[in-house]
């Protein structure tokens, strides 16, 4: 099967300052321009939306901005952190069948203090999901914090597929990474 469209949705700053601004937010940064550039180099189709004010996550906000792509059986989904969250409720209820799911350090799992992820990360994930994708693949790191592993623990347990636990690449932001380059995740992608 040849590998024609890939979405990736990204996580989920903790502040809205920080994300404001072109030059300092992080969100769409880390791995993601770097993949984007290497799938391009390859003529495939990548969709990178900026998604509303995702340091206040609202899940309808998201998927209005989400939908402005088409997704059909040939395409790749790929989340960050609070971006498998959306993808895997996205998918349990549209019933779209894909390609492939990719998890980054999944998260599903909202601080005591936050009024807006509860209502993001709270959902039944449908389990019929891995009936319709033709392989899920969770991205996680033996260094990850304690709620990334129950939360990538949440999702394999749900959804089961393939789990790639990479050493020292935390929750696989720039910083934890050392770099910007991700290419265990550009060999999944293409496989």
């Amino acid at each position: 099967m040849v590998i024609k469209k890939v979405i990736i949705i990204h996580g989920c700053p903790s502040n809205a300052e920080k994300a404001m601004s072109p030059e300092t937010r992080t969100y769409d940064k880390h791995w993601l321009p770097w993949l984007v550039q290497q799938l391009c180099a390859k003529n495939i189709e990548v969709v990178a939306p900026l998604m509303p004010t995702p340091w206040h996550p609202d899940y309808e906000k998201f998927k209005t901005e989400f939908e402005k792509s088409a997704v059909d059986k040939n395409t790749v989904l790929v989340g960050h952190s609070c971006g498998c969250a959306f993808l895997v409720r996205w998918l349990g209820e549209s019933k779209q069948q894909i390609s492939k799911l990719i998890l980054v350090a999944p998260w599903k799992i909202a601080d005591k203090d936050d009024e807006f992820r509860p209502k993001f990360y709270n959902y039944a994930i449908d389990t019929t999901i891995k009936d319709r994708v033709n392989k899920i693949i969770i991205f996680t790191a033996d260094d990850e914090e304690a709620d990334g592993k129950k939360s990538m623990k949440i999702f394999h347990e749900a959804l089961g597929g393939e789990v790639i636990e990479l050493e020292g690449r935390g929750h696989f932001t720039e910083s934890d990474m050392k770099t910007t380059e991700f290419p265990e995740l550009l060999k999944v992608i293409l496989q």
